[in-house]
């Protein structure tokens, strides 16, 4: 079994945390990925994960291989790409980190002919609603909404978002559209969150910032969610422009409290300064940018939020 693609399946089970979700993201089928585990171990000699189809454990020796392995296939990468960007062509692995809904919505989407156009660069796409750790995390590329506090890293401004209030004409039949932020107490408001209880949702207005305590019948950690039970009239909702702006064009959604609106908020690429000559990382940044996708959807309803 060749070392290097055990190698290769060893990093990607420890980083998707089990057998089986590493055979799905690689892709290949489990008993493949387990052969290739287990060949390693008989290689050194040692257990290197405590294991089952659905929950793995380094071993103290697993945990050694794995940081010397992640460090061996990011250097081979990095000479791939240092070959290749001699050549001036970018190649190599580009592994992307972006918020969820934002990856699949806005990223996802330009990545096939993003790779149609660069066949040297493969890439990696993890889609995850926390700030990553570029370098602990071997991250090329991190796609951040809001604003970018001071640090080593480069940012890119890639667009804006803002985040509107809408609810579905049914809903605002039955019971009124409020008129500002403090009216939303005494109507079903759609909340974002882990879990059921109130939220704050804020607000500006002439310079003032407001707060509303909002709360509801219906509470989830996914906006796809919520922007569906809006539609179908279920109560109030608060999204990012470009999750809703073809849905009130359609008069799916009417939006509410568009003068309260807080101003918009940038969508930036950040990377390694280490990184800002890489072919790759700059192909990837002005393919996005050249699209127009996040330029054109986050600011769906224009500058003046109209």
């Amino acid at each position: 079994m060749d070392r290097f693609d055990a190698m290769q399946v060893f990093v990607r089970v420890v980083e998707a945390g089990s057998l089986s979700a590493a055979a799905r993201a690689i892709p290949m089928s489990l008993t493949s990925v387990s052969r290739h585990v287990s060949a390693l171990e008989q290689q050194f000699g040692t257990r290197l994960l405590r294991r089952t189809t659905r929950y793995t454990a380094l071993t103290d020796d697993g945990r050694l291989f794995y940081e010397r392995a992640k460090a061996i296939l990011a250097d081979l990468d990095e000479v791939s790409a240092v070959i290749s960007e001699s050549r001036g062509e970018p190649a190599g692995r580009l592994r992307i980190a972006a918020p969820s809904l934002l990856g699949r919505t806005l990223i996802a989407p330009l990545l096939p002919r993003f790779l149609a156009a660069h066949p040297g660069v493969s890439v990696e796409t993890i889609l995850i609603d926390r700030s990553v750790n570029l370098a602990e995390e071997d991250v090329h590329v991190a796609i951040r909404v809001g604003r970018v506090p001071d640090s080593t890293l480069i940012a890119r401004k890639l667009g804006e978002v803002r985040m509107v209030t809408c609810a579905a004409p049914s809903y605002i039949e039955r019971c009124g559209a409020p008129n500002s932020p403090s009216e939303l107490r005494a109507h079903d408001c759609l909340v974002f969150s882990d879990r059921p209880g109130p939220v704050d949702w804020r607000f500006s207005h002439a310079g003032v910032r407001h707060s509303a305590r909002v709360t509801g019948r219906l509470w989830a950690n996914s906006l796809d969610v919520l922007v569906v039970a809006a539609r179908e009239g279920v109560g109030i909702v608060r999204a990012p422009s470009w999750q809703v702006a073809g849905l009130c064009k359609r008069g799916e959604l009417t939006r509410i409290l568009m003068e309260y609106e807080p101003s918009a908020v940038p969508v930036s690429a950040l990377y390694e300064r280490a990184r800002r000559t890489s072919l790759t990382v700059r192909a990837f940044l002005d393919f996005v940018i050249q699209s127009g996708a996040i330029a054109e959807l986050a600011n769906a309803f224009g500058a003046n939020g109209s």
